[in-house]
Order: C-alpha cells, then sequence, then structure tokens
C-alpha cells in the first residue's frame, strides 16, 4: 500500500466511523498480516507486538491448533446456530471455565465482549439482591455500553452522568498519589476496607447488590493493589451480603504468571468472574461464570443469539487447550519477570518514570512530570510513538492518559522480550532527546 493509500483509507475512516473512537498514531497503521509476535502492516513493515490487540492475541498471530479448529468449523457449514440449539463446542469450553474457575456449582453464560459479559454478571447480582446499587473502584474500566460505563471509574471512558444503576466508588490499588500514598501493604488494605464500610454505611441504604472490580486495572494503566487488598473487601462483603464480580477480562488465563485468575492472588473466590478477550485469541468471545444459585435466578425466558456461537467457541477451546498443554502461565511468570526488571532498570534512567508495575506478562509504565508525581500525557505519546517508529506496538491508558500499556502474547519469548526491551531503550533516548515535550 502506497502512502497515498494509506491517506485515503484515513480519511475514508474518519468520514464514516465516529470521531470519538481512537486511532493510535500520528500516522495510523492498518495491520495485514501476522505470525507469532510479530504483525506486519500495509505498507509491508514488521512490528514486534506488545499490546495483542488490547491482549486479545493472547497466544500470538496464526497459531496452526486454533487455524485447524476454525477451518473445521467453516468446513462443516454451520457457523451460527443460536443457544436455541445445542452446540458441542459451548457445553465443552463452559465445563471447562467452570472447573477452571474454582466457583462451586458454577454456570457459564457466554456473550460476544467483556462489556456484555460485565453486563450480564450486573444483571444476575442486581436480580438476585433485588437492588440497583453497585460500587466499583475509582480508574476502573468495564466496558463501553450504558451500564458498563456508569461503573467506569474513568471520567475520560465514561460519556454519560446518565446510568441505570446507583454506583459509589471505593479508592483503588494506586499508590503513587492521593491521601493513601506512602502506606504500607498492611495500612493500604486496612485504610481500603475501613473506607469501604464508611461507603456503604454513608453513601447507599444498605442494600448493595454488587461489587465490581478488576484484580489488576486495565484501561487504569495496569494498577495493581497489593495482594490480600480484595481479601479484606471481601470480608466487608460478606458482612453485609454484597455480591462480588471479579472483572478477569484482561487478567485471566494465567497472564498474572502467578495464577491462573488475577483474583487468586487475593486468596479469594468471587460470586461471578467476567472473561473475554484473549479466549478467543482474535475471536469475539466474553462471557461471565457465576455459583448456580445466582445464575439460575433470572425470573424470565433469554437466548443469546451470538454468544457461545460454533465458531468462537472452537476457537475457545483451541485456544485454551493450548494455554494449559504449553504451560503459558509458566511462560508468562518466568518471561514476564525477565521483561518487568528490564522494564524497572530502564525507568531508573529517567525521571519522567514515576512507577513501573506489573505481574507476568502485563506491565505498566506510569510516565511524570520530572520532579514529582504529576501525570504526564504528552510523554504517553511520544514513547507510544517512538516505539513504533522502532517496530514495537506498545498501549498506553491510565487515570490521566499517562501510562505506558505493555501487555504480550503469552507465548513470548525471552529473546523477544530482550528486542522489546532493548526497542524501549531506544524509544525512551530518542524521546529524552526532543525538545519540549517533557
Amino acid at each position: 500500500m502506497t502512502n497515498l493509500d494509506a491517506r485515503q483509507l484515513i480519511d475514508r475512516h474518519r468520514a464514516v466511523i465516529p470521531s470519538w473512537l481512537t486511532l493510535y498514531y500520528d500516522e495510523p497503521i492498518e495491520l495485514v498480516g501476522g505470525e507469532g509476535r510479530r504483525v506486519t502492516d500495509a505498507e509491508g513493515r514488521s512490528y514486534l507486538d506488545f499490546f495483542g490487540g488490547i491482549l486479545t492475541n493472547m497466544i500470538g498471530y496464526g497459531v496452526p491448533e486454533v487455524r485447524e479448529a476454525l477451518k473445521a468449523q467453516l468446513d462443516s457449514g454451520i457457523v451460527h446456530t443460536s443457544t436455541l440449539y445445542l452446540i458441542r463446542s459451548q457445553v465443552d469450553l463452559a465445563e471447562r471455565i467452570a472447573e477452571l474457575s474454582g466457583i462451586p456449582n458454577a454456570r457459564v453464560f457466554f456473550t460476544t465482549s467483556g462489556t456484555e459479559a460485565n453486563e450480564a454478571a450486573l444483571l444476575h447480582a442486581c436480580t438476585a439482591r433485588r437492588s440497583h446499587q453497585v460500587i466499583a473502584l475509582r480508574g476502573s474500566y468495564h466496558g463501553r455500553s450504558f451500564g458498563a460505563m456508569g461503573i467506569t471509574g474513568i471520567r475520560g471512558w465514561s460519556a454519560s452522568a446518565f446510568t441505570p444503576l446507583n454506583v459509589r466508588y471505593l479508592r483503588g490499588g494506586d499508590r503513587l498519589r492521593g491521601p493513601y500514598r506512602g502506606l504500607s501493604d498492611a495500612d493500604f488494605i486496612r485504610a481500603a476496607a475501613d473506607e469501604l464500610r464508611e461507603v456503604i454505611a454513608a453513601e447507599t441504604s444498605g442494600d448493595v447488590a454488587a461489587f465490581i472490580a478488576e484484580p489488576i486495572q486495565g484501561v487504569g494503566g495496569f494498577v495493581i493493589p497489593p495482594d490480600g487488598y480484595f481479601a479484606a473487601v471481601k470480608e466487608v462483603l460478606d458482612d453485609y451480603g454484597i455480591h462480588f464480580i471479579s472483572d478477569e477480562v484482561q487478567t485471566g488465563w494465567g497472564r498474572t504468571g502467578e495464577h491462573f485468575w488475577g483474583i487468586q492472588a487475593h486468596g479469594v473466590t468471587p460470586d461471578f468472574m467476567t472473561f473475554a478477550k484473549g479466549l478467543g485469541n482474535g475471536l469475539t468471545i466474553g462471557g461471565v461464570v457465576g455459583r448456580a444459585e445466582l445464575m439460575d435466578k433470572l425470573p424470565a425466558n433469554s437466548i443469546s443469539t451470538f454468544g457461545g456461537n460454533p465458531l468462537s467457541t472452537r476457537a475457545g477451546v483451541a485456544t485454551l487447550d493450548y494455554v494449559l498443554s504449553h504451560n503459558l502461565q509458566r511462560n508468562a511468570l518466568t518471561v514476564g519477570r525477565r521483561l518487568i526488571d528490564g522494564i524497572r532498570r530502564l525507568g531508573d534512567k529517567y525521571d519522567i518514570v514515576g512507577d513501573v508495575r506489573g505481574k507476568g506478562l502485563i506491565v505498566g509504565v506510569e510516565l511524570v512530570r520530572p520532579g514529582g508525581t504529576e501525570p504526564n500525557p504528552p510523554a504517553a505519546g511520544v514513547i507510544l510513538e517512538e516505539a513504533k517508529r522502532g517496530g514495537l506496538l506498545i498501549g498506553k491508558g491510565g487515570m490521566y492518559g499517562n501510562a505506558l500499556r505493555i501487555a504480550p502474547p503469552l507465548t513470548l519469548t525471552a529473546e523477544e522480550a530482550d528486542e522489546g526491551l532493548e526497542i524501549l531503550t531506544e524509544a525512551f533516548a530518542r524521546a529524552d532527546a526532543l525538545e519540549g515535550w517533557k
């Protein structure tokens, strides 16, 4: 594709796609090919992908096992049937997820996205409690639908103040700034539990339906609370009979390395877990797994036209089989440590790096104005561009748009981690040499 073709595609995009649909980069790219952990744009340039379609291409590109599963389903002539009919791969995948969830007597409902999965979990929790009161975390992101935006704790991702839910917010896991800055893990956890009791007592009528949280906040910049944080939170929730929804859309399937689900770092079992993204390795799939007595409680009939469709669930079975048979959780732990240690060494060289945090293959780099903790969104934009220039794709986010988000496929090799670190090091050096952006 020529530069003129690319320019024309950008113009066509802007003529028909809503302006709020974000495109990365000053010169947006079209990805047309992929193999392993690398993608190729329409101009033939190759990139090492450290963002994976926002953590969606979880085991990389062109994976034969996934491709063969999809081909077999396509060759059958059945791409879609709806949940009005039995779908073998849906049942197969549900059985595996129910067992892996650790939730006793679990039920699984499939959707087409993480947004829809969170909506479904909220529906079940609110119906069970006969309440529309929800507690969420500041710095959270749960999706783009009307209800999911209502519980999202980042103003830049919540397009409307209108919401069908009555929402209150608890402080998240950020300790870089704010009144909890500098607290030890134990003191931070204690303060959060005390704040939750205050929120329930002062800002709700007591019959709260659900507490929803990401074990690691994704769009929020990969903010990680100390282990045990959600155990203390759940003790308070249990005192009031409030259901706990763990949003595992970005933290499931072994990505954190230490555990298969992000919430397991806190030693608790939630009432519901939502999932999506990486399970289909690029195909659209999401869902919620929860306790049967809550999942079976809806007093009306329902179907899911596309949720759990044969194509997506065949991909899901193949992807999950690959994750487990190749012990990718272990790979995320070992290669992730290598990557995080390297990024921390890089961060020590630059005073715009306020924090480097991560678990497994999920790493956040928070950028600040030199000499303090004031968020530095321009720095994130510059590093993003310079990384792309060097052949590395990463993401950005955070409450203020000042965090780099790094989450490669779980199949990343040690050599590729080192290569990505080298490109990122060069990106920081080039950015540091620029004038007027700090």
